[in-house]
């Protein structure tokens, strides 16, 4: 059903200075980090004290930031550093990595978990919500497990790259909301459960971020792959773009041992059952094939694929709309054709499960939480805590 329109959005937001903390130190006072007790409490804005009320506490056993793959570049001679000190000649770059921010709990329960954020975003939107609630990362360290949060290769803090792109400047804003299923700008869809507030929607659209290179699937399961080797076995989340490699990392790695795609860009198939193009009025939605080999791979491990509310049931004339109808579908089918060579997948359209609202960004919307739960009691059933 496509979805009815609510308020409009306030196009001018009142400017407030507002500071995001990351992980356990939005939520924790005090927060225990490697046994040594700190007090971030007056970090916190006082604003996001009065909304959303006291803080649970969360205790973090060991955090830190490491780079994961990447390539070395280097030019031919002799590096000079007194006469050439900014000549080109024998000097290295060290590029195309992956940069991952990990927390592990004191109460862990044996179990890690690696995101991978979707288009124009990077590990932030794991992190926290638009109106200052814990995010994913938060919530799932609550319930014991440790997070990988990932910035790709070329993109947020893993902007260094090996090849060069131009960065698009124009203004696009009300192209992520249509697309994003938020409503029809300037209205918002009716029930969403995105924070609606000015000023949540200005945090929101903040938080893009370029791609400072081309993306690149190869590159990014690359980077993925030696992550998940400094993690150990681990459930890949999945969002959006990053649902695109996210099948590749998890038939490269023997590391995956479950898969949560949130929405994923697209899907795979074995060679000669890729089903036809599902034609929408965005663009024609068609899975890829890879070898009969490879596909075996995500028959080993379960795969649950998460998808949202406002997705109409029929061809939609807002051709962003009726492309999640497409991908919804082949979802459907690459759950049939995994489950048909004897592998584990179900698909979850959150309305079927009582569960509405949810725009593409399910995990910073209002009843993230809500989100969070369903995943996690799939992850037990799935002995993946």
């Amino acid at each position: 059903m496509e979805p009815n329109l609510d308020k409009a959005v306030d196009p001018m937001p009142t400017p407030r200075r507002r500071t995001v903390l990351a992980g356990a130190a939005a939520l924790a006072a005090p927060l225990l980090v490697g046994g040594i007790g700190a007090t971030p409490a007056q970090a916190t804005p006082k604003g996001r004290r009065r909304r959303h009320g006291k803080r649970s506490v969360l205790q973090i056993a060991e955090q830190g930031v490491f780079a994961a793959g990447g390539t070395v570049q280097q030019t031919p001679g002799t590096f000079d550093p007194i006469n050439g000190q900014m000549a080109p000649a024998g000097q290295t770059r060290h590029s195309d990595h992956a940069s991952v921010f990990y927390q592990v709990p004191i109460r862990d329960n044996g179990h890690a978990m690696q995101f991978l954020h979707g288009y124009g975003q990077s590990r932030n939107g794991w992190m926290t919500t638009p109106d200052g609630r814990p995010g994913f990362s938060d919530l799932f360290l609550a319930k014991g497990y440790s997070v990988y949060l990932a910035d790709q290769p070329r993109r947020g803090q893993a902007g260094q790259t090996s090849v060069a792109a131009t960065i698009d400047v124009t203004p696009d804003d009300q192209t992520w909301f249509t697309q994003f299923r938020m409503g029809l700008w300037p209205n918002f869809a009716a029930g969403l459960k995105f924070p609606t507030d000015a000023d949540s929607l200005d945090q929101f659209f903040r938080q893009m971020t370029p791609n400072t290179g081309p993306f690149d699937v190869d590159v990014i399961t690359d980077a993925m792959v030696a992550s998940l080797e400094e993690s150990g076995p681990a459930t890949l989340v999945t969002h959006s773009q990053g649902g695109i490699p996210g099948w590749f990392i998890a038939m490269a790695s023997k590391n995956v041992e479950g898969v949560i795609a949130i929405e994923p860009g697209s899907f795979v198939f074995p060679e000669g059952q890729v089903p036809p193009a599902i034609e929408t009025g965005y663009a024609p939605v068609q899975g890829s094939a890879v070898s009969a080999k490879e596909f075996r791979r995500l028959t080993r491990m379960p795969i649950a694929v998460y998808f949202g509310d406002f997705i109409p049931a029929k061809p939609s004339e807002v051709p962003a709309w009726d492309f999640w109808r497409g991908v919804l579908e082949l979802a459907y089918r690459f759950a049939d054709v995994v489950n048909a060579h004897g592998g584990d997948a179900t698909v979850v359209h959150l309305p079927k499960v009582g569960i509405t609202g949810n725009e593409h960004f399910m995990f910073q919307d209002t009843n993230n939480a809500q989100v969070a739960n369903h995943m996690a009691r799939w992850m037990r059933r799935k002995k993946l805590s």
